[in-house]
């Protein structure tokens, strides 16, 4: 018997009547992981399209693999280096596994369990939007957080910043990000700057009054072989992340560009950094490209996407400059970006009514 024909033997188990009907969202959560919705949208406004969420979805999850990959093999080197031992490839993958496999363990459990116990309780089905975010979420953390931080910091941003609000779509905040900020707010000490395996990430140098020579080279910081967090050293590997989402239409254009305009424009304002450092340390770049452009959390019209991505861009170089206690700007910009995105649509769309009626009323007295 098929995996196909057994799933079909047990359905009618979980559907309503059967024993398991209580577990109804979590066997369709699983059924629809494995295989495509035999439903389709039976009311309201929608598009008829091949790209469906679930596939979305994955594109973001393919795109975010180069920096996995380049994350995974970056703790064993920057570990090794640190200690002075040359060891072989494999080793220093080994012992990045041995690191990042239980921030994605504890990540997808706490944050399943959460997303599954309140579809239950709502009679909902799951929504596929954490697969995103709990593969993001230790991407943007430090190797060494400890594990029951991490538990608290996605159980806070999947309760806080999603299901309070109806679940995934519904969220005004990247909850990715709503994780990171929780433990910088509430465990500073583990998110200062500092790699407790490898030494201070470029960000932290100047955090602790370095200069622009103390700094890694252009090319290390390119390249990724600096400390940091798993997933945003590597430019290269984000910049392949990033072609592929812009390649698919999943990440806009609009915003990514008009993100750099922003910092490059308050770079040569404010810093006394080129502005070409600050595009290359901490998160700008994987913020940028991962978490700026995300569709719930943006801004939905063309204007207010180039409008909500220089605002981005320019934050981020701002609180890096103008605030000493707070080394990374571009999560909290993000954030703060997040919250007014809404009202960047709102005033675009304002503006172009106005401009309508004008043109309405015009035409109406040159008819006359």
């Amino acid at each position: 018997m098929g995996l196909r024909d057994y799933i079909d033997k047990i359905k009618p188990n979980f559907e309503e009547g059967g024993k398991f009907a209580k577990f109804h969202s979590t066997f369709e959560a699983f059924e629809t992981f494995l295989y495509t919705p035999n439903r389709v949208t039976a009311t309201g406004a929608h598009i008829r399209n091949y790209v469906d969420i679930k596939r979305s979805l994955i594109f973001v999850v393919f795109a975010l693999i180069p920096c996995f990959l380049f994350g995974t093999w970056n703790i064993g080197y920057q570990h090794f280096l640190s200690i002075g031992t040359d060891v072989t490839l494999w080793q220093t993958v080994g012992y990045g596994l041995i690191k990042i496999i239980p921030l994605y363990l504890v990540s997808y459990i706490v944050g399943l369990v959460i997303e599954f116990t309140f579809a239950e309780i709502r009679h909902e089905d799951v929504n596929e939007g954490y697969f995103v975010t709990g593969f993001l979420i230790p991407l943007i953390m430090p190797v060494d957080v400890p594990l029951w931080m991490l538990a608290l910091a996605v159980a806070f941003a999947v309760i806080i910043g999603k299901e309070v609000f109806g679940g995934s779509g519904m969220n005004v905040v990247n909850p990715a990000l709503l994780a990171r900020a929780f433990l910088f707010f509430s465990y500073p000490s583990k998110m200062t700057g500092i790699d407790a395996y490898s030494g201070a990430t470029p960000l932290g140098i100047i955090f602790n009054g370095g200069s622009v020579n103390d700094l890694p080279s252009l090319m290390d910081m390119f390249v990724g072989t600096i400390p940091g967090s798993i997933g945003e050293t590597s430019k290269i590997a984000i910049l392949i992340g990033g072609i592929f989402l812009i390649i698919t239409g999943i990440a806009s254009l609009r915003i990514i560009i008009s993100t750099f305009i922003g910092a490059i424009a308050m770079s040569l304002l404010i810093s006394d950094i080129p502005y070409y450092y600050h595009l290359l340390m901490g998160g700008f770049m994987f913020g940028t490209f991962f978490m700026a452009t995300d569709p719930v959390t943006a801004a939905q019209t063309n204007p207010g996407k180039w409008i909500y991505g220089f605002l981005t861009g320019a934050l981020a170089i701002l609180i890096r400059v103008a605030n000493p206690g707070y080394p990374e700007g571009m999560m909290l910009a993000i954030l703060l970006m997040n919250v007014f995105a809404p009202l960047i649509d709102w005033c675009v769309v304002a503006v172009n009514v106005r401009k309508r009626k004008k043109r309405w009323a015009a035409a109406e007295r040159s008819g006359k």
